[in-house]
């Protein structure tokens, strides 16, 4: 979205009012609006509201915490400790993820946003009545809890992980934790800024706010996390909704402190010996995301926006003469009104410039091309729903229980309380009527929310209680991506959701929230900056964090190179989406025959790896494990593996260095430990430091070897893709001497994979002295296939390795000495295959 500032009292609304955290400096972008309007005095309150910087903590004997354990209850999972201040629970999630809450006496805690409302391991536990402490443990993990003063420590595999140091404190009207760090530890986390991977050593802001016209630095954004993944291989995340800040060993260097004025007193503590089976356990427990509609995984077209029907139209024909791949296209606020200002709120087609949108959607999707539609949670007082929505309850209230009504950038407006049971059903008929339309998706903008006055107040249905907005603001977007998830369900129980949203909170990923990394500026900064944001997001749940291709905010010349490069990466993020204000036109149909070709050309990458990426979907919806995996995954040896930002995994088997500066012809990258291979042109390379070509065609793709990554026929859309016609390249080398994959197929649409509609297809390699054994087989023994399988194997690397064979009969393949490749083709039913390739 367009965000630009006209007047002063806008700056105070979103930097003071709506959560300017004392302490906290406005982020330095020579382009930011709001600072170049600024007058003197402006400048000024901000100078002093900046001087009220947070005072350090007092000293333990001045702090109140929980101290002396008077009882505990055991059953199950489960410990309830007794203290004179209040009660400690501590659940067991999983084997290997503990959730602890405190809660005074008296207190009425606000609600749990962070737990999987469906978690319902049973975990046996055992617990150890000592003098001085209690033991519980699951097996694997264990907690042990002083007795006096009350200190938990938190052990995996008997290794000490994690230690509160005061743990829970109140000072004054501060509440908060504090834990222990170890000297050598790293820490990531703490949500969509833009500081470098190891987040150490900063003091966190937790207040969703949009950075407009970011680029190579950003303390504070769209999407924070209120919690961290160390290299120690622990992930701890708060459950507290309201505004706050985490200390990273900022103000002490060996203490972790989250600090706010309100929310509940809870957190999340998730242990493992890898990083993998650390993101399985805590998504575990804050909830897995579903599979996307497979269409999510191909092209989308948009922009701010398309101002007609008319106009969409032409678009998605022009996309259709220039055969560029195309699955969806999506419309920002113009499909509801002619203008920016003024009809926010509306949510009904402006007929004036839409006649027959649904028509327009029918159409499209004929043609196997989906469309979303764009919402806010604001809506204007001038709108011909505000009247409707006061009547029915569904806003924010003020302490006289009326509707709090607010200026900002698009008019006067009301926010609907999402959190209420009148706004979330009142909301909802919007989007119920959007699906009758045919509407493929939802996108959700504006939902830190952008605005959000603190006197504003909440009604938490669910739990019978209120909030002010401070004390709920981080949640906002995650309970408006609930609302939209639950609803489309309950809609449409058979289709999947696509859920896109710019905030959010830990947990998010469960109702199947695909973020974005808002309003990024078009320079070489703001596109270095966006491997980082992913990897960030993607180590605590939500893995399709992805980027406005090309960047959103408009510059004074369009930057051909700097578009190619940046959508040449969208090529291998979760989502392929170019965005930007339209002056200058995002699909990359509009610029001229070169450039399309080199945008076809990616996009034939994505679309050929469509059997892989989506395998890899279904590895984060089954075990947490994002789509874009930073190189420590593999390799975490030293401080350059985990300080890596330069390059990225795409899945367990690609290795993707972006090309992030103009005019290069080479680049130097270090290796992770083994052996690589050039995608595009199969040269080898090991370990360290080596200088890679760079060519205007391609961005360095890099294979691991022995890695097997099952491709499709290029295609235009993914209606076209049945998985029946497969190309296997298989890059052999003796140094990996066993490889696998598992390929995922279901329907791509339905929500029958959660029955168990879906198909495995194991693919092996096993070195076996100076031969190959290649096996195909179906996970959980053989099934006759509805339709056979063409496959085509491709073994690269494969100088010594020119026969093939099943069993004793020599099977028809071809050794191309120039490639190095041998190449054969056979025919899967679902019974067991078994290859063996030879000298």
């Amino acid at each position: 979205m367009i965000r630009k500032i006209s007047m002063t009292g806008l700056l105070l609304a979103i930097y003071l009012v709506s959560g300017f955290s004392k302490g906290q400096t406005l982020p330095s972008n020579l382009n930011n609006p709001v600072e170049n309007m600024m007058t003197a005095s402006d400048k000024a309150l901000v100078d002093n509201e900046q001087q009220l910087i947070k005072a350090p903590l007092k000293s333990p004997a001045e702090r109140s915490g929980f101290t002396q354990l008077v009882d505990y209850q055991h059953h199950d999972n489960k410990l309830i400790l007794t203290t004179e201040q209040g009660t400690i629970s501590l659940e067991f999630v999983t084997e290997n993820s503990v959730y602890v809450n405190y809660v005074l006496n008296d207190a009425q805690p606000l609600p749990s946003y962070l737990l999987d409302e469906k978690h319902n391991k049973k975990i046996v536990t055992t617990l150890e009545n000592k003098e001085k402490s209690l033991t519980l443990t699951s097996g694997s993990a264990t907690v042990v809890i002083d007795k006096s003063p009350v200190r938990l420590s938190f052990f995996h595999q008997n290794k000490l992980m994690l230690a509160e140091e005061l743990g829970y404190f109140e000072q004054d009207t501060t509440q908060g934790f504090r834990f222990k760090l170890r000297p050598e530890e790293k820490l990531f986390g703490g949500g969509q800024r833009v500081l470098g991977m190891d987040r150490r050593g900063h003091r966190l802001p937790l207040y969703n706010q949009a950075h407009y016209g970011y680029q190579d630095h950003s303390e504070q954004m769209y999407f924070g996390l209120p919690g961290v993944m160390s290299s120690d291989k622990y992930i701890l995340m708060f459950d507290n909704s309201a505004k706050a800040h985490l200390d990273l060993g900022a103000s002490q260097s060996d203490i972790l402190q989250f600090d706010s004025q309100a929310g509940r007193s809870a957190y999340l503590v998730a242990m493992s010996d890898s990083y993998q089976s650390l993101i399985n356990h805590y998504t575990h427990a804050t909830g897995k995301q579903p599979m996307p509609p497979i269409w999510a995984l191909g092209s989308m077209a948009s922009r701010f926006g398309y101002r007609s029907e008319a106009q969409a139209r032409e678009v998605v024909a022009e996309y259709q003469r220039q055969q560029m791949p195309l699955d969806a296209i999506i419309f920002d606020l113009f499909w509801f009104g002619a203008d920016v200002k003024g009809h926010m709120g509306n949510l009904d087609w402006d007929r004036t410039t839409f006649p027959t949108g649904e028509k327009m959607i029918e159409d499209f999707k004929a043609t196997g091309i989906n469309t979303i539609l764009i919402s806010e949670p604001f809506i204007l007082t001038t709108s011909k729903n505000w009247q409707s929505g006061a009547e029915n309850q569904a806003f924010a209230i003020d302490k006289a229980g009326k509707p709090v009504t607010f200026d900002f950038y698009f008019g006067n407006t009301s926010l609907v309380d999402v959190f209420s049971k009148n706004g979330q059903s009142w909301f909802w008929s919007f989007y119920q009527k959007q699906l009758d339309w045919g509407v493929a998706g939802f996108w959700g903008d504006l939902g830190e929310p952008e605005v959000h006055p603190q006197h504003a107040i909440h009604q938490l249905s669910d739990t019978g209680q209120h909030a002010y907005a401070d004390e709920v603001h981080n949640v906002y977007g995650h309970q408006w991506a609930k609302t939209l998830f639950t609803g489309f369900r309950e809609a449409s129980p058979q289709q999947r959701p696509f859920i896109m949203m710019r905030s959010g909170f830990a947990g998010s990923q469960r109702y199947g929230m695909i973020p974005w990394t808002g309003d990024v500026s078009k320079t070489w900064q703001a596109l270095s900056a966006q491997v980082e944001l992913s990897l960030q997001m993607g180590l605590l749940g939500l893995g399709y964090t992805h980027s406005d291709l090309g960047g959103f905010v408009e510059s004074e010349k369009f930057d051909e190179e700097l578009y190619v490069r940046w959508l040449q990466f969208g090529a291998f993020q979760p989502v392929f989406r170019p965005h930007s204000q339209d002056a200058t036109l995002p699909e990359p149909v509009f610029h001229g025959e070169e450039v399309s070709q080199l945008i076809k050309t990616a996009l034939s990458w994505r679309y050929q790896l469509l059997p892989y990426n989506y395998s890899i979907a279904y590895q984060n919806h089954t075990q947490g494990t994002p789509l874009m995996r930073p190189r420590f995954f593999i390799d975490d040896a030293n401080d350059e593996n985990f300080l890596d930002t330069d390059a990225y995994l795409w899945g367990p088997n690609l290795l993707v260095v972006p090309v992030t500066e103009p005019g290069i012809t080479q680049l130097e990258y270090t290796f992770p430990k083994g052996v690589w291979f050039d995608y595009w042109q199969d040269r080898k390379y090991s370990a360290g430091k080596q200088v890679l070509p760079v060519n205007k065609e391609t961005i360095p793709v890099f294979v691991k070897a022995g890695a097997i990554i099952p491709h499709a026929p290029n295609m235009l859309n993914t209606q076209a893709y049945t998985g029946n016609d497969l190309v296997i390249h298989y890059w052999f080398d003796a140094s990996a001497p066993q490889s696998s994959f598992q390929l995922y197929q279901d329907d791509g649409l339905s929500t029958q994979y959660l029955q168990g509609d879906f198909k495995q297809i194991n693919f092996t390699a096993a070195l076996n002295q100076e031969q190959v054994n290649f096996d195909i087989n179906i996970e959980n023994g053989e099934v006759k296939l509805k339709e056979n399988k063409q496959l085509k194997i491709v073994v690269h690397n494969a100088s010594h390795l020119e026969n093939a064979y099943q069993g004793k009969k020599q099977l028809t393949s071809v050794y191309d000495s120039k490639l190095n490749t041998l190449t054969l083709d056979v025919t899967f039913t679902g019974t067991d295959i078994g290859l063996t390739f030879k000298p």
